[in-house]
């Protein structure tokens, strides 16, 4: 890869742009979560050891190019300052006079916070006079916002090329593993790929089967491969309209050599809810009546030893309905599996999205994992095998 990081971009006295995702869950005029705030600072840190003054841009929230006062970026500057331990800036706006203003009144060791982006229509159109606005302000560009990286947007791809730039340590750290993961793995790999329907991973599906050695499919979408593969599977979610494609994802895969995991055996319910009265069948043997909600104790024993015999993991969606027991209990298993092998140094592990990070926190093994990315549409477009403009802007 041929990006460069913060190690390798001169910054003292000099104003740093930093391209930052702080957009936190908020109630009641609070911040409720500080995870994204927490993981920014390292970078502002070692922006300010190198000398520089860090200058933060960020969006919050969908305003479309107007300035809707609630989703003004004022409101996570007491839990920024808290991250930082120290007083922030903020400018009222992210381009022209208080921008400009602000920066011109920063002493070395200061943070400035400019306002919401996205109050501009030119953010995310890409505009190239707001791009030169931003470039404006300072004389380094750090982008360290991968969880935007899939977005061409004035502030994550188009001042990328209008100055010096480079990634942030949460950039490098989440380019790093993804390159550890799909770029160049250690070998066998295996995916799971979970979630419920197979037509919203069509692109990813696609991709991963030219990539991997086995691609273990699971949760409402592994039904409609179960259909396809004419099983009946009584009342279960399944997409029986892309049984058709389904089929051809399975050819696909014997053709590259990746072996394709679906369930031997099921657990069935006839209600959806915590505690439902439920029994484990064989995958051809879901009763007319009854709806597939987890994998079964064999189907997780047969991942676990392709676990075994891997060196690379990488984790995208449930194995089942793993937001209500007992039917996470195939995730929880087949998760704890790889977190056993990632401590004892045999498998690379990296996961990604917003129910496979939920599902990894309450199996309670998020901290085993290599890397567990946050970046949420991101991650998926980068697993689909897309180019993704603000990472590739830093490249060029």
């Amino acid at each position: 890869m041929s990006w460069k990081s913060l190690d390798d971009v001169e910054m003292k006295d000099k104003t740093v742009l930093v391209r930052v995702d702080i957009n936190v869950p908020v109630e009641a005029g609070k911040v409720t979560d500080a995870t994204r705030i927490e993981k920014i600072v390292p970078t502002i840190k070692d922006i300010q050891a190198k000398g520089g003054k860090p200058v933060l841009l960020a969006h919050f929230g969908r305003p479309k190019g107007q300035v809707v006062p609630e989703m003004s970026l004022k409101v996570v500057l007491p839990a920024l300052e808290a991250a930082l331990g120290q007083k922030v800036g903020f400018a009222e706006d992210c381009i022209g006079a208080p921008a400009k203003k602000a920066v011109a009144a920063m002493q070395a060791g200061d943070v400035l916070l400019l306002e919401n982006t996205r109050f501009h229509p030119g953010e995310e159109k890409n505009d190239p006079a707001m791009a030169a606005g931003l470039a404006a302000l300072g004389k380094v560009y750090v982008n360290d916002a991968f969880s935007a990286a899939h977005r061409a947007h004035a502030s994550t791809e188009g001042i990328a090329h209008l100055m010096p730039s480079c990634a942030g340590r949460l950039m490098e750290a989440e380019l790093k593993a993804l390159n550890a993961a799909l770029g160049d793995p250690e070998r066998p790999v295996v995916a799971i790929v979970g979630g419920a329907k197979v037509s919203t991973k069509l692109d990813l599906l696609g991709n991963l089967v030219a990539k991997v050695d086995h691609l273990v499919i699971g949760g409402g979408m592994a039904n409609t491969f179960l259909v396809a593969q004419g099983i009946e599977v009584g009342a279960s979610l399944a997409e029986r309209d892309m049984a058709d494609t389904a089929r051809s994802i399975l050819e696909k895969a014997k053709a590259a050599g990746c072996a394709i995991e679906l369930p031997v055996d099921v657990v069935v319910a006839r209600e959806f809810k915590a505690g439902a009265a439920n029994e484990t069948v064989a995958a051809d043997a879901c009763p007319a009546d009854a709806m597939i909600l987890d994998a079964g104790p064999e189907t997780v024993d047969r991942i676990a030893e392709v676990f075994a015999r891997c060196r690379t993991l990488i984790w995208n969606g449930p194995l089942g309905a793993f937001e209500i027991e007992p039917f996470d209990a195939a995730t929880n298993a087949a998760a704890r599996k790889a977190a056993e092998l990632t401590r004892g140094g045999r498998l690379v592990s990296v996961a990604g999205g917003g129910d496979t990070v939920a599902a990894l926190n309450k199996a309670g093994v998020a901290e085993d994992f290599t890397y567990i990315s946050t970046a949420g549409g991101a991650f998926l477009e980068w697993m689909e095998g897309k180019v993704l403009p603000g990472v590739a802007a830093l490249e060029a």
